[in-house]
């Protein structure tokens, strides 16, 4: 289309085939979580430490794990995880639905966001906490070298897992029938509040800046720079706003599901003793690279695919 030429800004879930949507789109999620699932491990490793004991950072954590396990030690718990594929059609189906309706109620483009982000997230999570809790048992086993001290009392093996002659997995089924005699089926759900409060509003403010920051960067940019661009530095910045804003919360769900504390109010009290204010700061400088890169990954994949399925009778109107 000419460049300055009226365009649609964000293509809505009634303009689209759903036939190629969906296919395309846990393709593109997929490749995304494969490429990026290092990044996951570092980050939750980095969390549940005790203070600095095994690792000094992001890059230190990252260069120990490829010592001591090379490439494989970077993608404990990614089968597992990867179930996130199924939880993500749950998400994006509905945050586009509810996009939908609330565009019937004639809801702005920031509410339509805030409001289907945190409603995607609620599903989504609902899906995937138990893989979660599972995955995340598996990234740190044996962690730090195996060392006892890599979290508080040696709690980086606390189902008693024997990993160090078992496939992964026997690994996995083993962390499955353990959670399920000591919790029952409860266990899967461990940390689930956690995550609701840490991902609910994740999910709903990052929907929410995602626009916004859309919305500006077209002001500024000259009529020639491309959309799909604006879109996709719009998403990281949206990316770095949350996840400054929600990283304390996301520490206290990882410990609650890694480290079976009692409650959300016992893992700030602990995280509180043991950080201080620098619980603000643990394992951010990897969450905020990951969540840049998938925030900037997901975006050009998602709109990318939004493109390609569009109807015929909307092509005109896009803008790469």
């Amino acid at each position: 289309m000419e460049s300055g030429e009226a365009f649609i800004k964000t293509i809505e879930w009634d303009m689209m085939d759903k036939k190629k949507f969906f296919p395309l789109s846990m393709l593109s999620s997929f490749s995304v979580r494969c490429a990026l699932f290092p990044l996951t491990v570092i980050k939750t490793q980095l969390q549940v430490q005790y203070k600095n004991d095994v690792y000094k950072g992001m890059i230190d954590a990252g260069v120990k794990i490829y010592r001591h396990e090379g490439v494989p030690g970077l993608y404990r718990g990614f089968w597992i995880s990867s179930v996130q594929i199924v939880s993500g059609v749950f998400y994006i189906s509905t945050y586009e639905g509810v996009r939908h309706l609330l565009n019937q109620y004639g809801a702005n483009q920031r509410t339509k966001s805030l409001v289907a982000g945190g409603a995607a997230s609620l599903v989504g999570q609902t899906i995937i906490v138990p893989f979660d809790v599972i995955s995340q048992h598996a990234m740190v086993l044996g962690m730090g070298g195996g060392a006892a001290g890599g979290l508080k009392g040696g709690s980086c093996n606390p189902l008693g897992i024997d990993f160090e002659r078992s496939s992964r997995m026997r690994i996995t089924m083993d962390i499955v029938r353990e959670v399920m005699r000591r919790d029952g089926f409860k266990g899967f759900y461990r940390g689930y509040v956690a995550s609701l409060m840490a991902y609910v509003p994740n999910s709903a403010m990052w929907w929410a800046f995602y626009h916004l920051y859309q919305d500006e960067l077209l002001k500024v940019c000259p009529p020639w720079v491309s959309h799909l661009l604006v879109q996709c530095v719009a998403g990281s910045l949206g990316g770095f706003t949350t996840t400054v804003i929600t990283n304390p919360l996301d520490i206290v769900r990882a410990r609650l599901q890694v480290q079976r504390l009692d409650s959300m109010q016992v893992a700030f009290r602990e995280l509180w003793h043991e950080e201080h204010f620098h619980m603000f700061f643990k394992g951010l400088t990897a969450r905020l690279v990951q969540s840049a890169a998938f925030s900037f990954s997901i975006i050009l994949g998602y709109e990318t695919i939004k493109r390609v399925s569009v109807n015929e009778q909307y092509r005109h109107l896009i803008k790469w």
